[in-house]
């Protein structure tokens, strides 16, 4: 087990960990959560001994083999199929001593030692390391023609998959992963999820993707106010946990405080009175001794909110017989012939389309949402934009594109020149760039706050089109939370490309997939496309586990055949099959009335809680003052509208429910 005993941490000045006390059991598969600089990626340097605590000792056993996955890779030009599999040093230093051992002239005693090293390399399971790391890089994301490609060809994001694919090729007990979703697609987590499912010794993960620590820990472990507490379960049950904790906290609370008022009270009203004077002593002595509660803080919330967009064409795009792709050069830049990625797009985007793009890495999600934001050109065919189109895009690599040398307020006067600056930093101090740091240079900022700052610049642009690829990277669990929340609010037509599974479920409506080279609508749900992962692209990645020798094989278990007495079956074979292509029918076209009645349900709960906020406001009587007369005029137009607007929804709502019972009946 790992234990932590009274440790203690200063970064600096800064106290990161206070007397900490924590057991971590075997196999547990722990995430590791808390504020940015709260002290997470410091405990994991403790763990790898690159730093030591001021106050404490970290205990686990010393036969334990520890992997984590490197911050650095150097330009290679070893390819990268033997890059990941020198993760595994065992195997690696075996391999070498035979080549020394077998470069030595014969003698009995070396043909002893090059047996033993090859019983070892059997046990190591050299002999299946290629396959393995194959399938390890498959499920990465990375092709068979990759594979063979040296590292110094490969861009920054695709060598830290290098670098997590030693980790996981590494035979370990305990295995450390920071942020290990951060460079991945979504096919590429769905893969890693099912590995780290099976890993079988003690897994501590640092993540911002909610969905993936449900999908994989039992153990949470917070960071908060110098302390490390440990909570059984998931994300979601941590935060049920903690939501209930608050409250328990707030009610003592509460109580100590009436408490200490009603003694404060009985002191001052007879402390001057002699036949008093005992009973107010022994009351000072009780406050004296009253432990202090202090509130469980919560954590800050940030939230911010899309504009409206200022107008709304429909359709906003139309693409017909689109081909998507990249013009190829020669070296004098002229074009030499076409690349193309996406082929036969007919697609077009309506006002109030929520669309989330699945596809596999590299099946060309990114160059599509490029063709349809103008940063690529369409090869052949036509796309027609709708008069008043406005596209807020952020790309991929949107943070790169930012001027580093160059301050938030000075990226936010670029795009509105004519706009006081005061109104820019009161604008910018909505997203959490207060006092100095609005006029300092972003080159120190984290990558979240550079995502922070990229995300100001689209949202002051007031777009009616989103087109979001990737807009997740490097934002931290609560910046993830305020961009699901506006998302849902947005009132314009969204595109997303996103590995983060909550934001997908909370902001679109419809899937669209990118696969084979074509463009198709996928009529399922992210659990749908999960299985049509593991069915068609990524079950040759799922059954690999690091080689830990000949106990921490991973084997499925077979069942033996049991007889079971064969009974006349009611229906014949084909009505069963009649059947079952009946309900496969009923649930394709149930669907996609289920979504749409799903999306109006959001709407409708919107629309509520706005005409109650006007409601209210139009119940205090200081809005009919003479003052507050254009105030008034707007809400009482406002309360038009939406109770208009809600008579709309809930026709529509009533509608899709006789449809979605019609196909019932």
């Amino acid at each position: 087990m790992i234990r932590f005993l009274n440790v203690s941490l200063m970064r600096g000045t800064k106290p990161l960990l206070k007397d900490v006390d924590l057991t971590l059991n075997p196999g547990d598969k722990i995430g590791l959560i808390g504020a940015n600089g709260a002290g997470k990626s410091s405990l994991f340097a403790m763990l790898r001994n690159e730093l030591h605590p001021d106050q404490g000792e970290i205990d686990f056993p010393a036969k334990w083999r520890m992997a984590y996955v490197a911050q650095e890779t150097p330009p290679l030009e070893r390819c990268a199929l033997d890059y990941a599999i020198d993760g595994d040093t065992t195997l690696r230093k075996l391999e070498e001593e035979l080549a020394r051992l077998e470069a030595q002239p014969e003698s009995t005693e070396n043909g002893i030692a090059i047996g033993n090293i090859y019983s070892a390399l059997a046990d190591a399971d050299a002999y299946t390391v290629q396959s393995r790391g194959e399938q390890l890089l498959l499920g990465l994301g990375f092709t068979l023609d990759q594979m063979q490609q040296p590292i110094v060809s490969f861009s920054g994001g695709w060598r830290m998959r290098l670098n997590l694919a030693q980790a996981l090729m590494c035979p370990s007990d305990l295995l450390l992963l920071d942020e290990p979703t951060n460079h991945l697609d979504l096919d590429a987590i769905i893969w890693l999820e099912d590995w780290l499912k099976r890993y079988p010794g003690t897994l501590i993960i640092i993540s911002h993707d909610r969905d993936f620590l449900d999908e994989i820990v039992n153990v949470i472990v917070h960071i908060d106010e110098c302390k490390l507490k440990r909570y059984s379960g998931n994300y979601s049950g941590f935060e049920r946990q903690r939501a209930a904790q608050m409250i328990l906290a707030a009610g003592a609370l509460a109580k100590q405080q009436r408490q200490r008022a009603h003694l404060e009270s009985f002191v001052n009203r007879f402390k001057a009175q002699a036949s008093k004077a005992r009973q107010a002593q022994s009351r000072m002595k009780a406050l004296e001794k009253m432990e202090e509660l202090a509130p469980l803080r919560a954590a800050a919330e940030f939230s911010f909110e899309f504009r409206e967009p200022l107008a709304a064409p429909n359709p906003l795009l139309v693409m017909e017989d689109v081909n998507a792709g990249y013009h190829i050069l020669d070296e004098h830049g002229d074009r030499v012939s076409d690349k193309v990625i996406v082929s036969g797009i007919k697609f077009s985007l309506q006002i109030g389309q929520r669309i989330g793009l699945l596809g596999v890495n590299g099946a060309g999600k990114s160059t599509l949402i490029k063709t349809i934001a103008g940063e690529l050109q369409p090869l052949t065919g036509d796309a027609t934009l709708g008069k008043g189109l406005s596209i807020g895009y952020f790309a991929q690599h949107q943070v790169e594109m930012l001027r580093h040398d160059e301050s938030p307020l000075w990226h936010l006067a670029k795009i509105a020149p004519t706009v006081r600056e005061q109104e820019l930093r009161n604008f910018l101090g909505g997203f959490n760039f207060p006092g100095n740091m609005v006029t300092s240079s972003i080159r120190p900022f984290s990558g979240g706050e550079k995502a922070r700052l990229a995300l100001a610049l689209i949202v002051w642009q007031r777009p009616n089109l989103l087109l979001l690829d990737e807009p997740t990277n490097h934002l931290d669990l609560e910046t993830r939370e305020a961009l699901t929340m506006a998302l849902a609010q947005f009132e314009g037509t969204l595109v997303v490309v996103s590995h983060d599974r909550h934001l997908l479920r909370a902001t679109t409506d419809q899937f669209i997939i990118v696969a084979d080279g074509k463009l198709q609508p996928f009529d399922g749900d992210l659990d749908d496309y999960k299985d049509w992962l593991f069915q068609t692209k990524l079950g040759k990645g799922t059954t690999v586990l690091p080689a830990a020798g000949k106990d921490n094989k991973t084997e499925f278990p077979t069942v033996p055949a049991v007889a079971v007495p064969v009974t006349p079956a009611v229906n014949t074979k084909d009505q069963k099959k009649h059947d079952a292509e009946q309900r496969q029918r009923m649930a394709t076209l149930k669907k996609p009335i289920e979504n749409k009645i799903k999306r109006l349900e959001e709407q409708i709960a919107k629309r509520n809680e706005q005409q109650a906020e006007v409601d209210a406001k139009l119940a205090e009587s200081s809005i009919y003052e003479a003052a507050n007369k254009a105030k008034l005029k707007t809400l009482m137009a406002d309360q038009a509208f939406y109770k208009k607007d809600l008579a709309t929804l809930e026709a529509e709502w009533l509608q899709l429910q006789e449809q979605l019972e019609g196909l019932a009946a």
